[in-house]
């Protein structure tokens, strides 16, 4: 039989030999449908079918759609010509002839083939000869492209089961290839003699392979394997990792291995092995939930490593640690959702000894401690309640003893904010209350109940008010008031309590005005805040001190009815706030400024040096944030002593630039260090004379990108030790399939006795492959 389609639509049939009409029993319905410029037919011969999918059996109907058709009696073969496409199911053949035997079931594809597989892999070739289902075959000249843009290229293929495909003079990228000169060689390329693609497995293997970087070779390894691209997790071993030189390590390599457990767990699996001390392993455990997820990481080691004394910045002096012989560390991380309304967590992050976490690098290393809670906590309407218990480990054994931490069991949160009430107002409570104990040190029990009310209105000249009328109350049981971080003189325990009323004013009125043809606005708004509570002063040497260590008092608590961090210290008195707010917008730029001082009628000389509450007229605070255009920005903020004309405290931040380079910069001043002020008993003998050395660091940077390249770099100043605090930079490339990295760093901060040393890090990224470097 010969097919050719007219002009017009016309179906012509003929009596065929009945193996001819068992086999293509449903050409001539199939044909009836076409479009009168091609040919298209369903068939089921009995010896040809495309490899079945979930969605794919090979009862499915397989499709074709040609240009032309040729059956030939004799040679029991379909020939089909001119814009070939082939599909059952997921599976879809193009090519520009294919000629299918009967007899044997071999589908023969000429020029331009195509097969697009249901992962969405599509196989390119000149010439294709498949046979079982199409699972079983060879093809010449193949090209593959992949997920994540990765292309596979071989002389010759063949295929088996349609699970394996070995391939002769494979070439392998994730480069774009030159549309100009397509025979240019990408940017790298695995040239390898022969590979085997396991689809099954989801794993390529390269044997006698070349790493070629611009078309030359620059190493060659005997065998190589790699995760398939489309592959979304698959276990195996992952990029390993070397440093040349650690200060503590030597030289160490790492060499991780990856488990898929199942679609919702995982596991990644470490050895680290080192020229100085004894290999650690390290594992890390990943589970989701439909309600929560669990990470589980940590590591042992027997350490053969062991830490000096030294005499840190207060005079006294420190034991080496315990980081020799038996260590380890767990990270635990949990959450899960019980309902809509709550939820329930731990974290749990616990180390054998400071050194060791030091020693063999180990994420969290660096901070003061390590804190570990579980909680429960539930939402609703306007509200929030949260139970947890805390535990503290000590980092920095030279100025944090894990005696002197506590063990916060348990501490429970609420906050209540209503809707506005029949007189136009909002009502809120809050609660924190906790048990503290400590081996050293003060152990207490709070309980601390606040309420407000909340009422803003606002006149026909535009005047705001907001009213304010709060309440704090709390109850404490301590003992050891004469220990950190209390200090008192009086010994014992003692059970103490207060109440503290306050009610509040605030008015402004804003000065609204349009410029720039209504392009911008401006704003000028004085502020006026008057306060009134009982004046209990600041010293209460029958109560403990757990969250008030700190006070704050800058232009972000000008209006705050307690410029506390916490509750345990309260402020008193009689005093009004003062401030003036002005702001100018147009065309997205922006001046923002703030400037303001508070007058009090009782003075707490008691508090933190240099608070700027030491007089009736504090020192005045401002702010100001300028963004005229896109090439600049500042933002900077400053308390001014009126008395001394001293600036007590100063910080700033600024950028400038143009697209492509840019540089930022940063500063901050403050007489003292607050860190050491309570390191010591001051109550007795003061505070620590590291605690009067001045704050002066200067800070900045710049970075650059053109193109592929980026640069940055950036550097950290103490002025008033004359040291630098750190400083480090970059230099990389990357482009669609490569990245090249090169970052330089050196810290100066002493922690537990010890300065590290300067880091170079080089790291190579390939795109679907991963990245690998050197430290």
């Amino acid at each position: 039989m010969h097919y050719k389609p007219p002009s017009r639509y016309r179906l012509t049939r003929r009596k065929h030999a009945m193996a001819a009409a068992t086999a293509l029993s449903t050409l001539a319905s199939g044909l009836g449908l076409a479009m009168p410029e091609t040919a298209m037919a369903q068939f089921r011969p009995s010896p040809m079918h495309l490899t079945p999918t979930k969605n794919n059996s090979t009862d499915q109907p397989a499709t074709f759609q040609a240009d032309k058709v040729d059956y030939n009696d004799v040679e029991h073969t379909i020939t089909w010509t001119g814009n070939v496409q082939l599909w059952q199911g997921d599976n879809v053949m193009h090519a520009d002839k294919i000629v299918y035997d009967r007899d044997t079931g071999v589908v023969a594809a000429h020029g331009n083939v195509a097969s697009i597989q249901p992962d969405g892999t599509v196989i390119h070739a000149q010439y294709a000869e498949l046979t079982g289902g199409m699972r079983d075959g060879i093809m010449m000249h193949v090209g593959t492209t992949l997920p994540e843009n990765a292309r596979m290229a071989a002389n010759g293929m063949r295929r088996t089961g349609g699970k394996v495909n070995d391939m002769s003079r494979a070439v392998y990228t994730a480069c774009e290839i030159c549309k100009k000169d397509k025979k240019r060689a990408p940017f790298w390329q695995f040239r390898a003699y022969d590979a085997t693609q396991d689809l099954e497995h989801q794993e390529i293997i390269f044997r006698d392979t070349y790493l070629d970087i611009l078309g030359i070779p620059v190493l060659y390894m005997p065998f190589f394997s790699m995760t398939d691209p489309s592959a979304k997790r698959h276990s195996g071993f992952l990029m390993p990792g070397v440093t040349p030189h650690d200060r503590y390590l030597g030289t160490y390599f790492t060499i991780p291995y990856y488990w898929v457990i199942d679609n919702q767990s995982d596991m990644t699996v470490q050895a680290l092995f080192s020229t100085k001390t004894n290999p650690q392993l390290s594992a890390q455990y990943r589970r989701r939930f439909n309600f929560g997820m669990v990470k589980v990481q940590g590591g042992i080691t027997d350490s053969s490593m062991r830490s000096k004394a030294y005499t840190n910045d207060f005079g006294n002096d420190v034991s080496g640690g315990n980081g020799h012989g038996f260590q380890g560390y767990l990270f635990l991380n949990a959450n899960f959702s019980l309902n809509k309304y709550w939820r329930a967590g731990l974290n749990v992050n616990l180390a054998t000894s400071a050194d060791y976490m030091r020693n063999y690098r180990v994420t969290g290393y660096g901070n003061d401690t390590l804190n570990s809670n579980v909680y429960l906590e539930g939402f609703g309407t306007g509200s929030y309640s949260r139970i947890d218990a805390q535990y503290y480990q000590g980092l920095n054994q030279g100025v944090i003893r894990n005696t002197d931490l506590p063990f916060v069991l348990p501490r429970y949160t609420y906050s209540f904010l209503g809707q506005p009430d029949a007189l136009g107002g909002r009502f809120g409570m809050s609660t924190t209350d906790f048990n503290v104990r400590r081996d050293n040190g003060t152990s207490d029990i709070r309980g601390q109940v606040a309420l407000n009310w909340d009422r803003p209105f606002q006149n026909k000249l535009g005047q705001k008010y907001l009213l304010t009328l709060h309440l704090d109350s709390t109850l404490y049981s301590a003992s050891h008031l004469d220990q950190q971080p209390n200090y008192y003189n009086r010994h014992g325990a003692a059970t103490s309590g207060q109440v503290l009323p306050t009610i509040a004013l605030k008015t402004s009125w804003p000065f609204v005005r349009a410029f720039e043809k209504g392009h911008g606005s401006q704003i000028l708004e004085p502020i006026v805040q008057l306060i009134y509570a009982p004046n209990t002063g600041y010293s209460r040497n029958n109560m403990p001190n757990e969250d008030s260590m700190s006070y704050e008092f800058t232009d972000s608590t000008l209006f705050s009815l307690n410029r506390y961090q916490g509750t345990d210290r309260l402020d008193g008195g009689l005093r009004a706030n003062v401030g003036l707010h002005a702001n100018w917008t147009w065309d997205g730029h922006e001046v923002d400024l703030l400037g303001g001082e508070s007058f009090q009628e009782h003075i707490n000389h008691d508090q933190l040096p240099y608070s700027g509450l030491e007089h009736h007229a504090s020192d005045i605070v401002m702010r100001a944030r300028v963004v005229p255009n896109q090439y600049f920005d500042f933002n900077g903020r400053m308390r001014l002593d009126p008395y001394t004309k001293h600036v007590n405290f100063g910080d700033a931040l600024f950028s400038v630039g143009v697209p492509h380079f840019r540089v930022r910069g940063g500063y901050v001043y403050e007489p003292v260090t607050p860190y050491y002020y309570y390191a010591t008993d001051y109550r007795s003998s003061g505070p620590s004379s590291l605690y009067y050395v001045k704050t002066n660091e200067l800070s900045g940077g710049f970075s650059s990108d053109w193109g592929a390249w980026h640069l940055s770099a950036f550097a950290r100043r103490s002025l008033s030790r004359k040291e630098f605090v750190s400083l480090g930079g970059d230099l990389g490339y990357s482009n669609d399939c490569f990245g090249i990295d090169v970052l330089y760093m050196k810290q100066y901060t002493t922690i537990g006795g010890q300065q590290r040393n300067s880091t170079v890090l080089f790291t190579v990224s390939l795109k679907t492959l991963g990245s690998f470097g050197l430290k």
